[in-house]
């Protein structure tokens, strides 16, 4: 999805370019505390990250978007209020914890948000809380509102990064993109491996800028930009109770060109919609799924999905192994059932750039079968073999490319298109999430 397909030979060389991009926009600071507790439902060990992200002056400028899970965590209730709220001054965040459905969860929020509140001089309505993590467990109260102090302190201007890294979970590595415009900037970090497919996961995506949009514009962009990122990528078809996207606007620098921004804030999103894929739980190859020539984006875009969340096409991605005839069924039985007076006699469908479908037949040989083959192994971000205990883990930390996975789908019926993101079935999503609390 980027301009360019970033390459990356090592962990340093990674967070060395994340860190050029890292540079807060004016009027925001961020800080972030570690500390062990023992979770009341699980007493063993465990260690929590608390962030802030602090404005200088509150802002009336801001917006989110939340899951439209029916389960709703805490946070994302009380986030739904705050939106009413004349300004807001800081967001506080942990994680291990998404604070779900958890007895006493609002008001835990709340008072938590009351006692950031407090050190930043602000009102507890002036602070949006955000929880990631194991549904289901309480907050440790008194060991958050203990560490919120240390997080206030560590407040600095400079960079973003602390806070990229405090959010994340099972995520491999910190995910920052952003963009530079008239002066000023929008700079955004996300948080997001596992159950992931927002519907607008535990994904958080937390965007900055200071440029100066007014709280209705940005709030009708954030709804517009959603759609075609965050709304267009699916690691494992589950909507997350927590998901939540804010963007918050300091008004520091003057925007003169509102179509511009809402441009670059696309830009920013679809990157990070992207890096959230890319950096999913067990994820060695990004699928990218091209829908064109639809009756309707709504079409193209649940074609995409239904593609991307095809368990047998995954598994055979994953292995390298270029079976599209598992790739044609996900297709017919998503218009089967869903839109069946689709006429699929114009389809086309590619791989890698390699027709492998048209007229109602495949179009196959020895020749595209090494091709395809090809185009597979070259998309991989990493190879892995199971650990002495039968364990399958990821060998990278960082993603060495941005290579994905090409498919193209032309149903020849219409004009909408949509492109969707998202990323094979592995032994190392199964690992991750047969021991996630344990």
């Amino acid at each position: 999805m980027s301009s360019t397909n970033l390459t990356f030979a090592n962990r340093d060389a990674h967070r060395a370019w994340l860190a050029s991009q890292a540079r807060l926009p004016a009027g925001f600071r961020v800080g972030t505390t570690r500390f062990d507790f023992t979770p009341v439902e699980a007493p063993k060990p465990a260690r929590m990250t608390i962030t802030l992200i602090a404005l200088d002056r509150p802002t009336p400028d801001f917006a989110a978007v939340f899951t439209k899970n029916a389960f709703p965590g805490a946070p994302v209730i009380v986030g739904r209020q705050r939106l009413a709220e004349p300004t807001l001054g800081a967001i506080v965040v942990n994680n291990k914890i998404s604070n779900v459905c958890a007895p006493g969860g609002v008001a835990t929020s709340e008072r938590i948000c009351a006692a950031a509140g407090k050190l930043l001089e602000l009102a507890g309505t002036q602070v949006l809380p955000s929880s990631t993590g194991v549904i289901g467990w309480t907050l440790p109260e008194p060991a958050i509102v203990g560490g919120l102090p240390q997080a206030a302190a560590a407040l600095a201007s400079g960079s973003i990064l602390p806070a990229a890294e405090g959010i994340v979970t099972t995520d491999l590595y910190p995910k920052i993109r952003r963009a530079d415009l008239g002066g000023g900037s929008i700079v955004g970090i996300a948080k997001g491996a596992g159950m992931i497919e927002p519907n607008l996961a535990t994904m958080l995506v937390y965007i900055l800028t200071d440029l100066a949009v007014p709280r209705a514009e940005l709030r009708a962009m954030l709804a517009r930009v959603v759609e075609p990122s965050f709304n267009s990528i699916s690691i494992d078809s589950d909507t997350s109770t927590s998901d939540t996207v804010v963007v918050v606007s300091s008004g520091k620098v003057p925007c003169a060109d509102f179509a511009a921004f809402e441009a670059a804030l696309a830009d920013v999103c679809r990157d990070l919609a992207e890096d959230v894929v890319r950096n999913g739980e067990g994820v060695r190859h990004v699928i990218r799924v091209a829908v064109r020539k639809a009756a309707s984006v709504e079409l193209a875009r649940a074609l995409g999905k239904a593609v991307v969340n095809a368990p047998l096409f995954k598994c055979a991605v994953a292995g390298n192994d270029a079976n599209v005839g598992r790739l044609v069924q996900a297709i017919g039985k998503h218009v089967g059932a869903h839109a069946p007076g689709t006429d699929l006699s114009r389809l086309r469908a590619r791989m890698g750039g390699v027709e492998i479908f048209a007229q109602g037949v495949f179009q196959l040989d020895p020749t595209k079968e090494a091709a395809l083959t090809s185009h597979l192994r070259g998309a991989e971000l990493y190879t892995s073999k199971p650990t002495a205990d039968g364990i399958f883990t990821a060998t990278v930390d960082y993603p060495p490319h941005e290579r994905c996975v090409e498919i193209d789908i032309d149903l020849g019926s219409g004009t909408a298109e949509a492109t969707v993101f998202g990323g094979d079935l592995t032994h190392e999503y199964v690992s991750e999430n047969a021991d996630y609390r344990s």
